[in-house]
């Protein structure tokens, strides 16, 4: 083969309308306004979503839209010139994007473009026909036509994407700004619900705060209701949910955080949101990590007393030194032994019965352990103070 003869890699390479005579644009021009008509005419007939009447700024930029598009075509036959100017480009993509901000989907572009292809393909090949151009012609561009559409469809495709990738990363980022409001606890109702509007979500009566660690979010966006706000910061990340306080959606958001670490604070208002977060915090410090696949989370809520006695552990030991320190010169079995019956005599209100079927010993034996007990503290068991001083230390687990 001569190395002057293209192959056919080369020849599939080239544009299709490379092969139309280049005379068939001036026989097809003068044509074109009727070739326009056409399409407006069998675009919304045929593809239902543009059903409306063609007229104002819809009627002028559906018009220019299809000549321009016409127009660029006509400049292609017998050239390699791509498929797409700057200008008609520009325009296509605006089609593209303009979909998206008019809510609709991709679909009805894609037919309307493959509908006008139709179109133009029946009119310019009747026009070649009676022009006698050829069987071989009328082919040609056939498939210029199609090769010209794919292109018109890709372009718009690509920019109703990236419209639609703005505006998610937008959205994204104001719900996240929204979110910080509402953790900081600074803004006022108005202000909040402005931030709400721009960030396209509504302000729910009731939100769940939820805090897990960072690396255990991964895939809880997608488990949850879509209207949750999710921020990830540098160690953790913080979950708010619109929220029914229900057994049911109790159960759903459990299971959704089964196995994440994860500790959710009382469902509250926008005005209590920080304080929500920061009872989950204490929930998450004062129990131990649940790091099983199978752990559900921990519902602050459900342990308020050990949050608050956890969120001052210094207070706490000082407090269980001073009142234990009257049993600190026992032995440690019998301080144990001691610390164990105390603790018993204070839940049960110093019934001896119950005392002693808590701790599986003889109602004697409790005798005399509290005599025990009364030798060591005195008359401060007697006092309803230090009780219950005594109840926060040994509750807190501090002997």
């Amino acid at each position: 083969m001569s190395s002057t003869t293209p192959d056919a890699a080369s020849i599939a390479l080239e544009p299709p309308w490379l092969a139309l005579p280049e005379e068939i644009s001036a026989m097809l021009r003068p044509l074109m306004p009727g070739v326009v008509e056409a399409i407006i005419e069998a675009v919304p007939q045929l593809v239902p979503t543009y059903a409306r009447p063609i007229e104002g700024r819809f009627g002028r930029g559906l018009r220019r839209g299809v000549a321009v598009a016409l127009e660029r075509f006509l400049q292609l036959p017998g050239t390699r010139l791509p498929a797409l100017s700057e200008e008609s480009r520009q325009l296509v993509a605006g089609l593209g994007s303009g979909e998206f901000r008019q809510g609709r989907s991709m679909d009805a572009l894609l037919s309307a473009y493959r509908m006008g292809a139709r179109v133009t393909f029946r009119e310019m090949s009747r026009i070649s026909m009676k022009q006698d151009l050829g069987l071989e012609v009328v082919v040609n561009l056939g498939e210029s036509i199609l090769a010209y559409i794919d292109e018109l469809s890709a372009v718009s495709a690509e920019a109703y994407a990236y419209e639609q990738s703005e505006r998610a990363g937008a959205v994204d980022r104001r719900r996240t700004e929204l979110l910080e409001l509402l953790l900081l606890g600074q803004a006022d109702e108005a202000a909040l619900r402005q931030a709400a509007s721009m960030a396209d979500w509504a302000l729910p009566a009731q939100m769940t705060v939820v805090t897990l660690p960072l690396d255990r979010a991964a895939g809880l966006r997608r488990q949850l209701d879509p209207g949750s706000l999710l921020v990830e910061r540098e160690t953790d990340a913080v979950v708010l949910i619109p929220t029914r306080d229900t057994p049911t959606a109790r159960r759903q958001l459990s299971k959704a955080l089964r196995g994440r670490s994860a500790a959710v604070g009382p469902a509250s208002g926008w005005e209590r949101v920080p304080d929500s977060l920061r009872l989950a915090v204490l929930a998450a410090t004062v129990f131990p990590p649940r790091e099983g696949p199978d752990d559900p989370p921990i519902w602050a809520d459900e342990h308020l007393a050990q949050v608050i006695l956890g969120a001052e552990p210094t207070a706490i030991t000082e407090l269980a030194q001073r009142r234990l320190a009257p049993l600190d010169g026992l032995r440690p079995a019998q301080r144990e032994r001691l610390v164990e019956t105390l603790q018993s005599w204070l839940r049960h209100w110093g019934q001896r019965a119950p005392i002693a079927a808590e701790l599986e010993i003889h109602p004697q034996t409790v005798g005399y352990r509290l005599l025990q007990l009364r030798e060591a503290f005195g008359d401060d068991l007697e006092n309803p103070q230090i009780r219950f001083e005594l109840q926060l230390a040994l509750q807190a687990g501090r002997r």
